[in-house]
């Protein structure tokens, strides 16, 4: 099994900073997959960014140049640096893990989500 937890998020003005750290605890599986999904009311989550074990991003074009995602594979955290916020990213944010035994089968773990405002 693997636990994952968000931490940060808040309330910004548009034009403004936050950032989203993720930790994945898990004593038996590799993961080989973290990402940073949202959900806005009324709307299906999306995928914002992800990173593999190798370091390969990727973004959704609505964040692409303002959105940064990191990793640390030896802690299993990844963090989600947004800048130039918009009120269209107002959002519940959900980080993904994607983990099992070596050569699979994988399976996805979420975290609880954490609320991102961004005021006009």
């Amino acid at each position: 099994q693997v636990q994952v937890v968000e931490s940060g998020g808040g309330l910004v003005q548009a034009g403004g900073s936050l950032r989203l750290s993720c930790a994945a605890s898990t004593s038996r599986f590799s993961i080989v997959l973290m990402g940073w999904y949202r959900q806005a009311p009324g709307s299906q989550r999306e995928l914002v960014a992800s990173i593999d074990d190798s370091g390969s991003a990727k973004y959704a074009d609505s964040v692409k140049g303002r959105f940064t995602i990191s990793r640390d594979n030896a802690e299993n955290t990844v963090s989600l640096e947004m800048n130039s916020l918009k009120p269209e990213d107002t959002a519940v944010y959900y980080c993904k893990a994607v983990a099992g035994f070596s050569g699979g089968p994988w399976y996805n773990y979420w975290g609880q989500g954490a609320q991102v405002t961004v005021s006009s």
